[in-house]
């Protein structure tokens, strides 16, 4: 019975509340009325019946909200219109309105001013906490166009502004007064650009600016931001806006703004209609709306303009876009930095230049073989006294000349010069070929890095919005007294950490680019991109990873697979290569230091001399009719008997190097067999890799979802909110490099059998697994 009586009472209760609950219709004053605008509305009214809830009924009304369209004698009239309707509350937005509703004194019904409300007009009192006026109160933002055009001043340095403002403002309120005495103070020339349509500013742009101002742009809607973000960024402008951090990601270059911004402002318009609704006077609502704000900059368009950020404005700044480097001269994907830097890498080139030697030793080698042909002359004088006496054999003047020549016919030494040479050029092509994979594996490893970078680059920056995410929440927290302040703190130091983690992450991308243009022979500065790089899309699409990872995933494969590699690597091996020619150098060196010693060596020499002129003592013959003319023909064989002990330490040396030579051979062959193997197992690991890291941050991912809803509830500290994202941290890192270490894995292992697949056609490629299928079958 008493259970049925408290049952009945308190449903008596229930039904006298309901019936007590007051009705509140809602008046709307606007300047103008878009699709943005529209829903931006949509989420002000859902905001404030939320925030009301139970304390009274919301009501809207599209009879009461009224548009003056910029005109100050309308903004008036719907005023007086409002008072008159069964308006209860009234909302009234925009500077038009504002300028009507501060210059009354006494409010017949509650009035809340808000929006474009900043430090620069002086039409409100920014004194006072409160508005100390019955039914009357108003939100006064940190908003102000001389900061915004200070912030854009140094981060441009420009000379002339474009500021654009709606037209009907312009005819309203005194920006043009307002932008001289902004513009002297900074020691820069403006233009002024009153607007209707987006397409007034996009035509106002021109050269005539050297930046661009959007002072006033609440009601653009994001194709209007996007047409005109695109006109100044061909124009290679920066520009600014006071609006929101969307028009900043739709493309203007910064804002003063921050990203909750209006959530906040929207939370507290319901908030002081709430607090009215329960009885408070809007003369005691708090009139400052103080923002955590910092300069919030789109990465893309900066670059595009041609802007370099200050690394002293990059503590309190907010980054947004993709972090790509999007300008860029040339963009490379995988096969054009493995084919560029093969012919254009400068350390590749030095090598080339020891094949072009050692083809001039060959020819010099062979060049022994050529004849060798001496041309002289002279002049003689010889005292006249002995000329007398000489018999006419030494006259006293005269002049001779002759010519010699010297042909090898045959030589063991040369003939081993030339095979020894011939060997040796062949080592040093096989030398170039192994710089040429090393050049290739390095430029890709430096490719992958890049991509990492870039991939981290874009985590960072997620990590640092993750944690301006959390610093909200453990305001809203401390606000709530749920948590103290040291939680908010901690958050604002992470933040900061995070920001010289994504300052450092930028730099170091941009390092990894100088180094990809170190060898691919670019400028160190010059601006360059590149291609993701995924498993079966874009060039990786028609070879054969896929499939050599299902070899090696696949335990009954892996052992057989593993042996072919090392096969075609020993057989591919230029170092194995190289050492073979050493080799057979090394043994035409020993056959010449051995039997090939006592070989003769034959030759041929002719010389003809002749007698030009001669004159003055003893000058004439003795003997009648002797020729000026004369020439000898010879031909010499030679045999080595005994060169001192030099033949035979010249042979012990060659057997001393040709022992090494198979060491060397022998030990390259094994490191070849120890490096296939190692590398088998790291693409093993890194399958593994991928499959793991993808399951690690789909729960890190849910596993800080949740604990950032419990830190929020205050069922959880801020360090077990901090281990969450710490963990998503890693986990992203690990998943979104797990494919990249896989190709990169991929790549040296291809270096270590010396074939690159995406540097041969598919049929190549095919030709290669189908001879492994061959050995497959074929093996005992």
């Amino acid at each position: 019975m008493k259970k049925y009586f408290l049952i009945v009472s308190l449903m008596v209760t229930i039904v006298a509340f309901s019936q007590t609950k007051k009705n509140y219709n809602i008046g709307l004053l606007l300047d103008t009325k878009t699709e943005e605008s529209t829903e931006l509305l949509s989420r002000l009214r859902n905001e404030i019946k939320a925030v009301v809830g139970e304390d009274a009924t919301i009501s809207f009304s599209e009879a009461n909200v009224l548009i003056n369209n910029f005109n100050l004698e309308k903004a008036a009239t719907n005023y007086n219109m409002l008072l008159n309707s069964n308006a209860d509350i009234i909302l009234s937005f925009g500077l038009t309105n504002n300028v009507v509703i501060s210059k009354i004194k006494t409010f017949q019904k509650p009035t809340i001013l808000f929006g474009e409300i900043n430090k620069d007009f002086d039409f409100i009192d920014g004194d006072k906490e409160t508005s100390v006026i019955s039914n009357f109160t108003y939100i006064i933002l940190p908003q102000s166009y001389k900061r915004d055009l200070s912030t854009l001043q140094e981060l441009s340095s420009f000379t002339t502004v474009g500021i654009a403002v709606e037209e009907g403002l312009v005819n309203v309120l005194p920006f043009k007064d307002l932008f001289n005495k902004v513009s002297q103070e900074l020691g820069v020339e403006f233009k002024m650009i009153p607007y209707t349509t987006s397409d007034d500013i996009s035509n106002a742009i021109n050269n005539d600016i050297d930046a661009f101002y959007l002072a006033s742009g609440f009601f653009l809607n994001d194709n209007d931001i996007s047409k005109i973000a695109a006109k100044l960024i061909e124009k290679k402008i920066p520009s600014f806006t006071n609006t929101t951090i969307g028009d900043v990601k739709n493309g203007m270059m910064a804002t003063n703004n921050s990203g909750d911004n209006l959530e906040q402002f929207f939370r507290r318009i319901a908030l002081i209609i709430e607090s009215y609704v329960n009885g408070q006077n809007l003369s005691e609502s708090q009139v400052f709306l103080e923002f955590d704000d910092k300069l919030t900059l789109n990465k893309n368009t900066a670059e595009k303009v041609g802007l370099s950020i200050k690394f002293s404005l990059v503590a309190n700044t907010n980054f947004v876009g993709d972090f790509a480097n999007v300008v860029s001269e040339k963009k490379y994907n995988l096969l054009d930095v493995m084919k560029t830097v093969v012919g254009e890498n400068l350390s590749l080139q030095a090598s080339q230049k020891e094949i072009e030697l050692s083809e001039q030793d060959v020819r010099t080698s062979k060049s022994n073989y050529y004849p060798s042909v001496t041309a002289n002359a002279s002049g003689t004088y010889v005292d006249p006294n002995i000329a007398e006496v000489s018999l006419g054999q030494a006259p006293e003047f005269s002049t001779i000349g002759g010519i010699a020549l010297n042909q090898t016919l045959f030589s063991e030494a040369v003939n081993a010069n030339i095979t020894i040479q011939k060997e040796l050029l062949k080592a040093q092509e096989e030398l170039y070929n192994s710089d040429q994979l090393d050049a290739i594996f390095e430029v890709s490893n430096v490719y992958f890095n890049a991509l990492i970078l870039k991939a981290n680059l874009q985590i960072q920056n997620q990590n640092l919005n993750l944690t301006k995410k959390n610093l909200q929440i453990a305001k809203q927290n401390y606000e709530a007294g749920q948590s103290g302040k040291a939680d908010v703190l901690r958050f604002r130091s992470e933040a900061a950490q995070n920001m010289q983690s994504l300052v450092e992450a930028s730099n170091q991308l941009a390092q990894t680019f100088f180094v990809l243009n170190q060898l691919l022979n670019n400028p160190i500065d010059y601006k360059i991109d590149i291609d993701e790089a995924e498993l079966g899309e874009g060039i990786l699409k028609n070879y054969n990873y896929q499939q050599l990872r299902d070899l090696i995933d696949d335990p009954k494969s892996r052992k057989p697979f593993i042996d072919y590699l090392v096969k075609i690597a020993k057989e591919n091996a230029p170092e194995i290569k190289s050492l073979d020619y050493s080799l057979n150098a090394n043994k035409r060196s020993i056959k010449l230091n051995g039997p090939g010693r006592f070989l003769p060596t034959l030759a041929l020499q002719a010389q003809y001399n002749n007698e030009f002129s001669r004159s003055g003592e003893g000058s004439q013959h003795v003997v009648e009719g002797v020729p000026t003319g004369q020439y000898f023909v010879a031909a010499s064989l030679s045999i080595p008997i005994f060169n001192r002990t030099q033949t035979n330490i010249n042979k012990q040396i060659a057997t001393i190097q040709q022992d090494q030579l198979i060491i060397n051979k022998d030990n390259v062959a094994l490191s070849i067999e120890a490096n296939v193997n190692t590398a088998v197992l790291d693409l093993i690991n890194q399958i593994a890799n991928i499959e793991i890291s993808e399951i690690s941050e789909t729960a890190a991912k849910e596993s800080l979802e949740l604990t950032q809803v419990s830190y929020s509830n205050g069922a959880v500290n801020i360090v077990q909110l901090l281990d969450a994202q710490n963990n998503y941290l890693f986990a992203q890192q690990a998943n979104i490099t797990a494919v990249y270490n896989y190709l990169l894995s991929s790549i040296q292992l291809e270096r270590f059998i010396s074939y690159y697949f995406l540097m041969h056609t598919p049929e190549e490629n095919q030709a290669f697994m189908q001879a492994f299928n061959e050995y497959f079958q074929n093996r005992d």
